[in-house]
């Protein structure tokens, strides 16, 4: 079944794995979302903080999973802890992706690996939100080749989730 994927990264940092794991997702023939180039996205911050959620959520719209592509500063991001707060609310399959192992497209270097146990926000009562407790898998796009394995990675995200 063909899914409507959100995409959460650090734009700053790791545009290019990004767009590494974009591409080959849609080679593949499937629909991504939460990608934008970077004046676009200039233009949308410029108008406040408002207007990047109301863009994060215009994007999730129409998404059943959203995929965390996790490099070295991602969870600390207040953007992306925001889209994967929106992605939970919504009742998104929620799934992390290390892409330190992709060479950057500029540099051709690695990264350092993102703490998948960071802190993405709070419970309702006050006590924190780790990623690794709140996702449906963490995963490497090296290592485990997320270039054939990610649709069966979201897959069996969905199956928790019964969408």
């Amino acid at each position: 079944m063909a899914r409507r994927v959100f995409f959460s990264f650090h734009y700053a940092n790791d545009i290019n794995r990004s767009m590494t794991v974009r591409n080959s997702w849609v080679v593949q023939g499937k629909e991504a979302a939460g990608f934008v180039d970077h004046s676009e996205f200039e233009q949308i911050k410029r108008q406040g903080v408002k207007a990047v959620h109301n863009w994060i959520d215009k994007q999730l719209e129409g998404t059943s999973v959203t995929v965390v592509l996790i490099g070295t500063e991602t969870l600390n991001r207040p953007y992306v802890q925001y889209e994967i707060c929106k992605s939970l609310q919504r009742g998104n399959a929620l799934i992390g992706v290390h892409i330190s192992g992709i060479k950057d497209m500029r540099t051709l270097r690695t990264s350092p690996r993102g703490n998948v146990h960071t802190i993405i926000g709070n419970y309702n009562d006050g006590t924190p939100a780790y990623f690794d407790v709140v996702c449906d898998g963490i995963y490497d796009y090296i290592v485990q080749n997320g270039y054939y394995n990610m649709g069966r990675w979201i897959e069996a995200a969905v199956r928790t989730h019964n969408k």
